[in-house]
């Protein structure tokens, strides 16, 4: 499931970024992305606390093979399929009595944002679209690390000055965004060194028939009894998977002997 590792991560819903046809949004919220059961489904978990300061929690599995299958919350539907478009857009589809009511589209933004699009129908059958925004969730630091986070109260009226605290807010704002910005930066970076690492730990555990060079573009299949294979053939110079269960993904070696997956 190499393309759904953009995916995976705890998001942090930007309430004020959200858009709502129906519904209101919540005060704040959690969305989790996990992969289970040996890479082949994946577990979704919703936390969220409404305007009344009640909180929320779901969780459900769903398998990105674009094939329907049973869901465990029969409440919400009967069955359900996903599927990974590409590796910057996953879609869930809900479904009860065999009709889809709910979709829900997740998109990785150029700014490393999640929008989270569902399109179903309200309780008087009326259609809606609700937009939801997320910013990974960064955990590193042990205090809060937006600006969010930070509350001023003086303790006497007058003792600070109205000029002087805006300038200090101004400041500290423009400082705290900065390393805001570093913090997400690394954490981009961070992710991206555990993905190569993860899809070359799945390439030396396949099977390799000649020695990889460096800089070369190769192929990943995946066999019948579930192991994988590296191949110098393209997925369109066999006319589709060919002799394998399906195609994973193409990947070049880089210098330093780990593998980065190619579009």
């Amino acid at each position: 499931m190499v393309q759904a590792y953009n995916f995976l991560a705890s998001w942090q819903l930007f309430p004020e970024k959200c858009d709502f046809q129906s519904g209101i949004p919540p005060k704040s919220g959690n969305y989790k992305i996990e992969s289970v059961e040996n890479g082949h489904a994946l577990s979704i978990s919703i936390n969220w606390v409404s305007m009344e300061n009640e909180a929320y929690y779901t969780q459900y599995k769903i398998v990105p093979d674009g094939q329907l299958h049973h869901f465990e919350n029969i409440d919400l539907a009967d069955e359900a399929a996903a599927s990974i478009e590409n590796s910057s857009t996953l879609l869930f589809k809900f479904y009860k009595q065999q009709q889809i009511i709910l979709e829900v589209k997740h998109e990785i933004m150029p700014n490393g944002y999640l929008k989270l699009t569902q399109q179903g129908y309200d309780k008087d059958h009326k259609p809606f679209v609700n937009i939801e925004m997320y910013h990974k969730q960064l955990s590193v630091l042990p205090y809060a690390s937006s600006v969010a986070g930070v509350a001023i109260r003086p303790t006497k009226e007058g003792v600070i000055k109205h000029k002087a605290l805006s300038a200090m807010e101004d400041q500290t704002n423009m400082q705290l965004d900065q390393i805001r910005q570093q913090i997400e930066l690394l954490a981009r970076q961070a992710q991206e060194i555990r993905k190569r690492k993860e899809l070359s730990m799945m390439i030396y555990e396949a099977k390799l028939s000649f020695k990889p060079q460096i800089g070369h573009i190769y192929h990943l299949y995946e066999k019948n009894d579930g192991q994988h294979i590296l191949s110098l053939v393209a997925p369109q110079e066999w006319g589709g998977s060919g002799p394998f269960k399906q195609f994973v993904s193409s990947v070049r070696l880089l210098a330093d002997h780990t593998w980065v997956e190619v579009n």
